[in-house]
């Protein structure tokens, strides 16, 4: 037979397969909320999701501002009034003190930067979130208390400014309430901030105030190595030096400021610069108020007060003369005031933002709440009104900071514990350094409650 040829088979095509696809994009694990007391990781600590210049001089005008804001509204003018106080009271016998407090209000700044850096969480939002929300509400008791008594000091300033120039309280006051009700429904928080900058730096003006003065140096030495502890008087006027350093206000406006900024972990030794330098300015401020009013008005042994505000510019008046003296020392207590209520309105809204449980994302401008400008207009018309009807602004701006002096320990308690509990590992407070600041804490508390407490009644 034949060979025939086999017919060929047709080629067969492999099954068609289906089409590849890419291979899934790995899933972003939804945002969890943190168990209590874990340091949470935050977006914003990561470098990566944040193009910031990485030069030092870059990140330190990234970061600058927020530690020089709130030491500038540390000078407020319940601070300033304080010092002059003081000086005028008891000569230099508390300068030494205005310097020691330079190391424990850039400790306690210094915790507020690091807490915020590497939690990326404002005070009110960390302590809910570490300890829960009793605990935060107690903060923000503090914090309203706080913000209260400066909403207070002021008005007193602008009530004491505007005296000067004849102005009744119950003409400058509302005009006061208005501009800062105005700069804080208008504003943004950057815009805040730069403003209170500008005005602040008025402040600057009490560096000549004690230049003017031309205090005797020996007399100097000698009153700041005088330290009558034994005086109740001493003791009141020592507690309210130390409640004019570190308040609520401060360590939740810093806090949420540099949590609002994005700041990572590279920008902590800019962080910390900034508030040293504030440090030091806003304690160099207050050495020169006491200095120039000690070196004037003050006598030593004959232990004169202050009755009013506007007497404080009578330590420019042998120099500059009563109208350019009045206008140097109006300058820097309306400086100090629109600074500080600007600071506090900010601390406020933030603060009472987080307690509440909204995120930093949902608060990005609590400023602009509803609640936020109710609450706000209700305390600076109360403040106001308070203001125009007490009778010795003086004894009212003592009586302010002995109160902050008084809510010491739990101001500086959370914040301890937030750095022992809430910081990540590498971060949290150990060894002898937490001893020394356990220490400082202790000794400052305590101060302040023995002086507040066992001293006479407001001057």
């Amino acid at each position: 037979m034949p060979a025939t040829d086999k017919p060929a088979e047709p080629s067969r095509a492999p099954p068609p397969q289906p089409p590849t696809k890419p291979p899934p994009e790995p899933l972003q694990a939804p945002l969890q909320e943190p168990l209590r007391g874990a340091p949470r990781a935050h977006p914003r600590t990561d470098p990566s999701t944040r193009p910031l210049t990485q030069t030092p001089l870059g990140r330190f005008l990234t970061v600058f501002g927020s530690g020089l804001v709130v030491m500038l509204a540390d000078s407020e003018v319940g601070s300033v009034i304080t010092a002059g106080q003081s000086g005028v009271r008891w000569g230099y016998r508390l300068l030494a003190l205005q310097l020691l407090l330079v190391p424990i209000l850039y400790m306690a700044q210094e915790l507020t930067v690091r807490l915020a850096i590497f939690t990326g969480r404002g005070h009110g939002e960390l302590i809910r979130d570490t300890f829960g929300p009793l605990c935060a509400w107690v903060a923000a008791l503090a914090l309203t208390i706080a913000s209260a008594g400066a909403l207070l000091t002021e008005f007193s300033g602008v009530a004491g400014v505007g005296q000067l120039y004849g102005l009744p309280r119950f003409a400058s006051l509302p005009i006061a309430a208005i501009a800062l009700l105005a700069v804080t429904f208008t504003g943004t928080y950057r815009r805040a901030e730069l403003f209170a900058i500008a005005v602040g730096l008025f402040e600057l003006a009490f560096f000549f105030v004690a230049w003017a003065a031309h205090p005797n140096g020996a007399a100097l030495l000698a009153g700041a190595i005088d330290i009558p502890l034994r005086d109740p008087d001493y003791r009141y006027l020592a507690a309210a030096n130390i409640g004019s350093v570190i308040m609520p206000w401060m360590v939740f406006y810093q806090q949420s400021a540099i949590a609002q900024k994005r700041l990572g972990p590279q920008h902590l030794a800019a962080a910390r610069w900034d508030t040293a330098i504030g440090a030091l300015l806003t304690q160099a401020i207050m050495a020169a108020v006491l200095i120039a009013c000690a070196a004037t008005i003050g006598r030593a042994d004959a232990h004169p007060t202050l009755s009013s505000v506007g007497q404080m510019a009578q330590a420019l008046t042998p120099v500059l003369g009563t109208r350019v003296g009045n206008l140097v020392f109006g300058l820097g207590v309306l400086g100090a005031a629109m600074v500080a209520a600007i600071v506090v309105s900010l601390a406020f809204a933030w603060g009472l933002n987080e307690v509440i449980g909204n995120r930093p994302s949902a608060a990005a401008d609590p400023l602009k709440t509803h609640w936020f400008r109710v609450t706000y207009a209700l305390c600076v018309i109360a403040g106001a009104l308070f203001v125009a009807l007490w009778p010795n602004l003086v004894s009212l701006n003592v009586a302010v900071q002995v109160v902050n002096a008084l809510m010491l320990p739990l101001v500086l308690g959370f914040l301890i514990a937030l750095a022992i509990k809430a910081l990540p590992e590498a971060h949290r407070l150990r060894g002898p350094y937490l001893c020394l600041i356990v220490i400082i804490a202790a000794v400052t508390c305590a101060l302040g409650l023995v002086g507040g407490l066992s001293g006479a009644s407001p001057l």
